[in-house]
């Protein structure tokens, strides 16, 4: 008789040799950052279309310090929530620094030159990859260090860094984070890099386009007439000065997405999985 069989289960540590990257999702503390800091930004482009004509603020000159101030707070509790939600370390911090710092490095690139501006293919991937909750700080911090190297502080810095912050939240809100990869992803973050550099450039004309009023022009903001009237006076502003430059930005971003896009994203995707240390040890059983 032979001796009865035994289920034998083998303990030997198994690691999965290339974990999928996940974007870094949302938790309840990031969503209510997330949406204060967006009804701020909202708030600061919106609110000269409903001031009074005899408003005597001018150029955000006066509202800027505020905005700026409180928007570093809340990139802090964006931040702050978000790590504390996803249970990332200090890897993934100091990952944010890098990735700003070569976005910042990467603005005065073409500055100047027909939108020719590659920072922003480089926030349609990294937030991606990093998800809408850090890809909107990253955003920002990339704006911020870029003009203190560029020197383009002013009263339109807070209002650069809401647009690019929203910009690369953008990406991160993207279907698909978990499944798409290959050629349809680049498809589908080209296609977003495209219409998003459109937003972005008609978001930066919103805060300057009502301080714009003294010029003889039917194009200009006139703080007698009502919303409706002024956001068509805003649309023909738009199309007849910055289309070209919006086109540039977004033929940029959609040439350099699709040709090296694929490379970064997997660069982008091992540096989070190192960051986010997802390759765990596990015991499976046989």
């Amino acid at each position: 008789m032979s001796a009865p069989e035994t289920a034998v289960h083998d303990c030997r540590p198994h690691s999965r040799p290339h974990p999928q990257a996940r974007a870094i999702r949302l938790g309840p503390r990031s969503v209510a950052a997330l949406a204060l800091v967006s009804a701020t930004g909202v708030a600061g482009f919106a609110w000269p279309l409903f001031a009074g004509p005899g408003s005597q603020v001018s150029a955000h000159a006066q509202d800027a310090p505020w905005l700026f101030a409180g928007l570093l707070v809340l990139l802090v509790a964006v931040v702050a929530a978000t790590i504390s939600e996803s249970g990332l370390g200090p890897k993934a911090v100091a990952m944010l620094g890098v990735l700003a710092a070569t976005g910042a490095a990467l603005r005065p690139i073409g500055a100047g030159t027909a939108g020719i501006e590659p920072m922003f293919f480089l926030m349609v991937l990294s937030g991606r990859v990093l998800g809408p909750g850090f890809g909107f700080v990253l955003g920002s911090v990339t704006m911020f260090a870029s003009a203190l190297l560029t020197g383009g502080v002013g009263p339109w810095m807070p209002f650069q860094m809401l647009a690019m912050g929203w910009f690369t939240m953008g990406a991160g809100l993207l279907p698909g984070a978990d499944r798409l990869r290959g050629r349809g992803e680049l498809l589908v973050l080209a296609g977003y890099g495209f219409l998003a550099a459109f937003a972005y450039g008609t978001a930066m004309n919103l805060a300057g386009w009502p301080f714009m009023d003294a010029l003889a022009s039917n194009v200009a903001f006139d703080p007698h007439s009502a919303v409706p009237a002024n956001l068509a006076r805003f649309l023909a502003y738009c199309l007849a000065t910055s289309l070209g430059w919006d086109l540039g930005r977004a033929v940029v971003t959609v040439v350099l997405t699709l040709t090296v896009g694929g490379t970064l994203l997997k660069a982008l995707r091992r540096a989070t999985r190192r960051a986010a240390f997802e390759s765990p040890v596990t015991f499976d059983p046989r």
